[in-house]
């Protein structure tokens, strides 16, 4: 095992850089928790031969390191009590870890929905003035893409408390939050996630490699990254001749008078969206302003400004000051969001200036994205807007058509977050993994029926455990509600993760009772991480408690009725009421009326075809341990599916409040069946 881990963790690295000085990797710093366990690896950097020595809780281990440098012991902490302690690592030098504590260590993994702050669930401010504990820590993996797998990572521990959890995981700290108090002891979440990401870039070249779909995407993906720079050069040559040849050049006016301190005569605009109002121009160049509110508490950082996607050439002020600018020589391709910051220094507590002049000769004046990708740090920028007019130019009727920028490459190619991100974690010792992913991957459902395996089975290789537990949640609802039975993406995706409750040591919480019609990312964390936990807790830690919700285990044709069996159906199956209304946009405070497809059903959320395969809303009550199922439109019913839908409204439960995951019984061909990866050109 030694040797495998070490081909596995350290030996891809690369030799000591610091000489004869010992090195650990960031992952061990003060105030990080260990696994308390057997054989617990610990390993560095030293000068090939080197002896070094790990000190702690009054135990020495000893390594000598390899040709490469690279050395590692294991510690025995199976037994040893939660600390705090210290921990020595000596060479030619020496170094002290300071209130190191030992407990157990998840891995919180996946895109923006584990991404999502403390700060930004719901109760926000009441879970974070009350979280101060110190057996709860986080150590959050700076962003990383690379090549091929890092030795490194940027990143340190943190203990919770009302100045530093409004930053971890939401999901992973209400996890930890209920196995700290279920359990004791420390909880260590060493936090590696990246919004907007697809799972194959969290896997290793070696695994992509045996998905010829996800290989040559990785292929063409890595091609087209090599060729970006010369087609955007080239794009810019263009349009820079094409503004020459229609006299559509830009000719700024002095920009003190739109910098004054009030935009009297000024015009509302909403954005995101078109910058449309009588007098403002389609094309040319246009100003805007609005105030930004900024809490003292984001001040001492300075502020990430992300202004969408951004049809022209922007200037950005802070205060009057110019702070950024996109120019020909720093064109993106088409659909980048424009990124830009403003240090602590340029930002007053209160009320602040945010301008904007927009030049646009070739797109109408516009500035689109959804409103979560339109923010100065905590303050959403989505609304209302003031602007006013520099100059116009004439519609582009009767002139050649602009060059068009090369499409947005894909954020990541296969590999690269595993690379940079996962790659230099192992092989730290972790109780299991906790994952929350899987939108990216929504339009190739059919294909992450096998990626999302892969994963798995991948990280259980690259950790040498095949049993090591690995718990992620399924797909909360989301768009809009349907008023008829049709496919759906989102459903297909939520199947392709259900099925991989085939491999052993995995457990899904459902969340389809959680979402939102208009947010991808609910901000009911609480009971993401809560079902999370209860697996964990159930699975891991060997407390009896319910851990799952209904489960479709079996189907039978009873005439014109369908009776369907289901396995964890703790306290019973139940018809949870529902509400009224249902949830919009939450932050918002945006609901709906309800509709109801089954007004007289028990249950809501079923539909059945017969041969046809023409799909109806179905009647459905609770008998028992089952459920029966019928329509009076279907006579000879052949196949059921429950929650099948974007944003499915739907209410069987068990008697532990936990919602059946969606499922289908039959094997049709579905929506993203032949849909497979492929890289932005």
């Amino acid at each position: 095992m030694k040797t495998k881990l070490l081909s596995l963790g350290i030996l891809l690295l690369a030799a000591n850089p610091a000489g004869a000085n010992v090195k650990l990797p960031t992952i061990f710093s003060d105030h990080m928790v260990l696994q308390a366990t057997e054989a617990v690896p610990v390993w560095g950097w030293a000068e090939a031969g080197e002896e070094v020595r790990v000190t702690f809780h009054g135990q020495t281990y000893t390594a000598k390191a390899n040709a490469e440098g690279c050395w590692l012991v294991r510690m025995n902490l199976k037994a040893t009590g939660a600390g705090p302690f210290e921990m020595e690592v000596a060479g030619k030098n020496r170094i002290t870890l300071h209130d190191v504590v030992v407990g157990q260590v998840w891995l919180a993994s996946g895109q923006s929905n584990m991404e999502f702050m403390l700060k930004q669930a719901a109760l926000a401010k009441e879970e974070i003035a009350a979280s101060a504990n110190p057996m709860i820590r986080h150590f959050k993996v700076a962003r990383a893409k690379a090549d091929v797998p890092a030795r490194d990572c940027e990143g340190q521990w943190v203990v919770a408390s009302p100045a530093t959890s409004g930053d971890f995981t939401a999901v992973g700290y209400f996890f930890a939050k209920r196995l700290q108090r279920e359990i004791g002891g420390p909880i260590g979440l060493i936090h590696s996630s990246w919004g907007g990401t697809p799972s194959e870039a969290w896997t290793s070249t070696e695994a992509v490699a045996t998905l010829p779909s996800l290989a040559a995407a990785q292929t063409a993906g890595k091609q087209a990254r090599r060729e970006y720079p010369a087609r955007i050069k080239a794009f810019a040559a263009d349009f820079a001749a094409w503004i020459r040849s229609t006299g559509r050049e830009d000719k700024p006016a002095d920009a003190a008078p739109f910098l004054a301190e009030t935009a009297e005569g000024w015009t509302p605009v909403t954005l995101p969206g078109k910058i449309s109002a009588p007098g403002l121009p389609e094309y040319g160049a246009v100003w805007l302003r609005r105030e930004v509110d900024v809490p003292a508490a984001a001040i001492a950082q300075g502020l990430n400004v992300l202004l969408g996607d951004v049809k022209g050439f922007e200037s950005v002020f802070w205060n009057g000051k110019k702070i950024s600018e996109t120019t020909l020589e720093k064109v993106t391709g088409e659909g980048m969001p424009r990124l830009c910051h403003v240090t602590a220094a340029l930002i007053k507590p209160g009320k602040n200036i945010l301008t904007l002049r927009v030049f646009s000769p070739a797109a109408t004046l516009a500035v689109h994205n959804n409103a979560r990708a339109f923010n100065a740090g905590p303050v959403s920028l989505a609304g209302t807007w003031h602007a006013k007019a520099e100059f116009t130019l004439p519609p582009l009727t009767a002139l050649p058509a602009p060059p068009k920028p090369p499409a947005l490459l894909a954020a990541t190619v296969a590999s690269d977050l595993f690379n940079g991100m996962i790659a230099p974690l192992v092989p730290f010792q972790l109780a299991g993994v906790i994952w929350y992913q899987g939108e990216a991957n929504r339009g190739r459902a059919w294909e992450y029926r096998e990626a999302f395996p892969l994963l798995i089975k991948d990280w259980r290789k690259q950790w040498g455990r095949d049993g090591l537990p690995f718990y992620y949640c399924q797909l909360a609802n989301y768009l809009e509600k349907s008023n008829a039975p049709s496919e759906s993406a989102w459903a297909e995706t939520r199947e392709a993760q259900a099925l991989a409750l085939a491999l052993p040591a995995t457990g899904q919480a459902v969340l389809i009772d959680i979402g939102e019609a208009k947010d991808i990312h609910p901000i009911n964390k609480q009971d993401a991480g809560d079902r999370l936990a209860r697996i964990a807790l159930a699975n891991n830690y060997g407390k009896d408690i319910p851990y799952s919700g209904p489960l479709y285990a079996t189907m039978k044709v009873e005439g014109k009725t369908m009776r369907v069996t289901f396995r964890h159906t703790d306290g019973g199956l139940v018809a949870r009421p529902l509400p009224a209304r249902c949830a919009v946009h939450t932050s918002s405070g945006l609901t709906a009326p309800l509709v109801r497809n089954s007004p007289d059903s028990e249950l809501e959320g079923f539909a059945i075809c017969g041969a046809d395969r023409q799909w109806v809303w179905a009647k459905a009550r609770i008998d028992g341990n089952a459920v029966v199922v019928w329509s009076d439109k279907v006579t000879q019913p052949s196949a059921l599916r429950y929650a099948w839908a974007d944003n499915p409204t739907c209410n069987l439960f068990n008697g532990a409040g936990l919602p059946a995951s969606p499922f289908r019984t039959d094997a049709f061909p579905v929506s993203t069946q032949g849909n497979a990866s492929a890289p932005r050109r």
